[in-house]
């Protein structure tokens, strides 16, 4: 018995005790059919797991936990994955993004890969302050030849507020604006948008400054709140 399995079971168990197969169609299609799915909405996904014994591991059985769960078939488990990453951030720290985006590359769409820029964030939230060779991972990121890395990198600081390295962001918004990609163009603007509720005025700037290089959408979805 590995020492993930006193989580890994319980979770499969409860989670399969709850499928629901007429739910899982339309979550199906929702996704364009891409992935399989057990048919429980996230509200009752989490309250499945409420009377679970808690996570108690470190940041290895943490991963491994991870790991186990993205290779189910079945979405959900990926979401709980998610949430216990999420949860537990602080027990891991930078040595733990590249298995994190490799995750981010396997059976990729964003309700899974947002999720996992949240995690990439609250790890580089603790790291930005320490030697330089850190952030210039996350360059790394945004020159990545899967579309999907390159999105963590535009959307890693998220929910910094007055913490977001602005000209970190600008720059990636740049670097990436030539591209066609859908899911790149709303990254970059869900970004901006979201250090505007912080720094209004620059991001305004920025807009105006870079207008001819920004997407439309890129504009729309940065200015939402802008006046």
């Amino acid at each position: 018995m590995t020492t993930m399995n006193p989580w890994l079971a319980p979770i499969e168990a409860a989670l399969r005790a709850q499928a629901d197969a007429q739910q899982a169609v339309p979550m199906k299609a929702y996704m364009l059919g891409q992935f399989e799915f057990l048919g429980i909405r996230a509200g009752p996904r989490r309250d499945a797991l409420k009377g679970l014994p808690k996570f108690t591991g470190s940041g290895e059985e943490l991963l491994a936990l991870a790991d186990a769960l993205w290779c189910l078939p079945e979405r959900e488990f990926r979401y709980v994955a998610v949430d216990l990453l999420a949860k537990h951030h602080k027990c891991l720290d930078t040595s733990a993004l590249p298995r994190i985006l490799q995750w981010a590359q396997t059976g990729s769409w964003w309700d899974t890969v947002d999720g996992l820029a949240g995690v990439v964030g609250d790890i580089w939230l603790r790291a930005k302050d320490t030697p330089a060779t850190v952030p210039n991972r996350m360059d790394e990121c945004l020159v990545h030849p899967n579309m999907w890395v390159r999105r963590v990198a535009m959307l890693h600081q998220l929910g910094w507020r007055e913490q977001t390295e602005q000209d970190r962001l600008f720059r990636y918004a740049l670097t990436l604006a030539p591209e066609k990609d859908f899911f790149i163009r709303k990254a970059i603007g869900w970004a901006l948008r979201d250090h505007a509720r912080t720094r209004p005025d620059a991001v305004r700037d920025f807009l105006a400054r870079h207008a001819d290089q920004l997407s439309d959408l890129t504009r729309r979805e940065a200015g939402k709140h802008l006046n």
